[in-house]
């Protein structure tokens, strides 16, 4: 239980107590009790449990961040994050909160990796005359998409997939959609169909409340966004959806992710018709959700983003 106190020690949080509200149920009032009940004294007189309140805060500056601020403004996040990862999985009941941290993490280190790459444009001479077109890279139209193979590459995969993904891809393929997708499920939640964000997305797919209504699901009096199998039907048929307004999958995981009127606005702004043309008018989250995404596909399943398929009529 001391480590949970790192995240206080270290200066994210002030060292004070304040009572947290929620139900017996609420996972900071169990978060709260386990503190109380199990850290050694001399943590207690010196450190208190995060609130509810502090846990908000530093959420909703990198929610923000990842929406309007750049790739070196997330980068600074780095250190924080660590240490509140740290902090949520020193406990159990919060692990739906600290996947979806952990994930955030991923995007924070590409964000860091992404800036120390800058350097200035290298002028190539032309090719002799006679000499072959030079072949192609997987993945060449997609910004970052190299940082997050490589990092993909070394990414041990999650315990929980083989257990949801029989299922997961079936529904995939119901849908006319390439069971490739289904490993969406990774970056999204690292297959943990009850990890929840603070904005409110939840389940496999993460999808939001609004998304999960428009796609057929239902959130009370039980919230079919954590049943595996209706999550991915939805998230399926949305981005089989989304592939037919766009015609190219990253267009199609960008408007997943930022949502189609934003890229629509951004295509039409920039006169452009391609992920890589509009990428630096787009969200950091989204810029690095989309390659993000293709790396994992083409890691799990070998299907680089060029040759995966269009969804069937």
């Amino acid at each position: 239980m001391g480590l949970v106190s790192v995240w206080v020690g270290l200066g994210a949080f002030p060292a004070r107590a304040e009572p947290s509200s929620g139900g017996e149920t609420d996972l900071f009032s169990l978060g709260q009790t386990l503190f109380d009940t199990y850290a050694p004294p001399e943590i207690k007189a010196e450190f208190a449990f995060p609130t509810r309140e502090q846990w908000d805060e530093f959420a909703l500056r990198l929610e923000k961040t990842r929406q309007t601020g750049s790739l070196a403004e997330l980068a600074a996040y780095e250190p924080e994050a660590r240490v509140a990862l740290v902090a949520l999985r020193a406990l159990p009941e919060y692990s739906d909160y600290a996947d979806w941290l952990a994930e955030r993490l991923e995007e924070i280190a590409v964000a860091k990796e992404a800036g120390a790459a800058v350097s200035p444009p290298v002028i190539k001479p032309e090719p002799a005359p006679g000499a072959g077109v030079p072949k192609r890279r997987p993945g060449a139209g997609v910004p970052m998409y190299d940082l997050w193979r490589k990092r993909m590459a070394e990414r041990a995969r999650p315990a929980r997939a083989d257990e949801f993904l029989a299922e997961v891809k079936a529904a995939f393929a119901a849908e006319g959609v390439p069971g490739e997708l289904a490993w969406l499920a990774e970056p999204e939640s690292m297959f943990n169909p009850k990890a929840k964000s603070p904005a409110g997305a939840r389940g496999l797919y993460q999808l939001m409340p609004v998304t999960a209504k428009a796609q057929g699901l239902s959130l009370s009096p039980f919230d079919e966004r954590v049943q595996p199998g209706k999550s991915a039907r939805a998230a399926a048929s949305l981005l089989r959806r989304l592939h037919g307004l766009f015609g190219s999958w990253p267009l199609a995981l960008a408007a997943y992710n930022a949502g189609e009127g934003r890229v629509r606005r951004a295509l039409q702004a920039a006169e452009e018709k391609t992920f890589a043309g509009i990428a630096p008018a787009l969200s950091t989250e989204t810029r690095l959700y989309v390659p993000k995404v293709l790396a994992t596909l083409a890691e799990r399943e070998g299907v680089e983003p060029e040759k995966l398929a269009a969804p069937k009529s």
